[in-house]
């Protein structure tokens, strides 16, 4: 996939995907409680970040200021956890993207997963590095 941006995105796309994808989390019986018991009621504040953080990605906006791979340390994830939550995200995105929009977030949801999975050493990526002591 190329890495210039598509024509069609824009703040509107990435705050519609951001929300329809994480009602559709809150209501999945596997990652919704991974996300409450982290989240609890800071919901608005969890949906704004994960707005800064596609618009970072999709818009160059530079918004976003956070460490991802920290956040998701202590959660006990799976591989699983990843292919299931890849495949939420492209429903998603099926469903509020069209074209080169669509193809450039599922390309770039498959690369995130990869890292975040490296970075906690699971899945066919991992390192297979010692656990941290």
């Amino acid at each position: 996939m190329p890495d210039s941006l598509p024509t069609e995105m824009s703040e509107t796309l990435v705050e519609r995907l951001v929300h329809s994808f994480y009602a559709r989390v809150r209501k999945d019986a596997l990652l919704g409680p991974i996300f409450d018991a982290r989240i609890g009621e800071r919901w608005d504040a969890h949906l704004a970040k994960m707005v800064d953080f596609w618009s970072s990605v999709a818009l160059t906006t530079g918004r976003y200021s956070g460490r991802p791979h920290a956040v998701h340390h202590g959660l006990d994830l799976e591989h699983a956890h990843f292919q299931h939550w890849l495949a939420l995200f492209e429903t998603t995105v099926a469903e509020t993207c069209e074209g080169q929009a669509a193809a450039f977030f599922i390309d770039r949801a498959h690369r995130i997963a990869a890292s975040l999975e490296i970075g906690l050493n699971i899945g066919p990526n991992a390192l297979h590095l010692p656990p941290r002591g």
